[in-house]
């Protein structure tokens, strides 16, 4: 008996050994075991993400770069830019790769028209919103362009769109796309450094929002 125990502790030993053998990482190229590795596209945007054009002038895209791993493959672009027209533009960049995983980067192109009587108006600066200890902050990039960082005057938003002031005092976000999707508001008037505005998009309510520089 205490022979048939000593072979079926050998085999047991034999089989723990064979199971703790090393398996063969020498796997094709592009392959781990029966998986096949893909590479996705990476994309790079030469230039600004924003970028500033007087209507009627031209407007010449800096262009991307799209690469697996070290080759260069093609970018789609969608969209296109009116310098005939003013809005906000957005161009979406993506390329795929030969497993059809793709990857996607947009730009966004102002026209603007801003006319004499705003060219020189500048209404940078920090804007409490009435009844929230939260600030809305303007800053000024283009003749009667600015960007405006945390539009809804929202708690921890520091996401930021773009407001025109086309003429007088005028104010307005136009139509356009943003980290939070598309976003705009109601015409509103700067009026001694004071402003109010209704705002359209999925994150905010409809109600009417008003800010006073500080």
């Amino acid at each position: 008996m205490k022979r048939y125990l000593n072979i079926i502790a050998i085999g047991i030993l034999v089989m723990t050994f064979l199971s703790c053998k090393d398996d063969s990482f020498n796997y094709p190229e592009g392959t781990v075991g029966i998986s096949k590795v893909t590479v996705y596209p990476i994309l790079t945007v030469n230039g600004d993400q924003y970028m500033f054009v007087a209507k009627g002038g031209t407007y010449t895209d800096p262009g991307v770069v799209a690469k697996v791993g070290e080759d260069e493959i093609d970018v789609k672009t969608d969209g296109q830019v009116n310098t005939a027209a003013a809005a906000v533009y957005t161009l979406t960049y993506s390329a795929a790769n030969s497993d059809g995983f793709s990857a996607s980067q947009a730009r966004y192109v102002v026209v603007y028209d801003t006319k004499a009587d705003a060219a020189g108006n500048d209404y940078s600066g920090t804007y409490k919103r009435a009844g929230f200890a939260t600030f809305a902050v303007w800053a000024k990039v283009a003749p009667g362009v600015y960007f405006i960082t945390n539009p809804g005057g929202a708690v921890g938003n520091t996401d930021k769109v773009v407001a025109i002031n086309p003429t007088g005092s005028t104010i307005q976000i136009p139509p356009q796309g943003s980290p939070m999707g598309a976003f705009s508001s109601t015409v509103g008037t700067m009026n001694g450094g004071s402003y109010s505005w209704a705002l359209d998009n999925a994150g905010y309510g409809p109600a009417v929002r008003s800010f006073s520089k500080q």
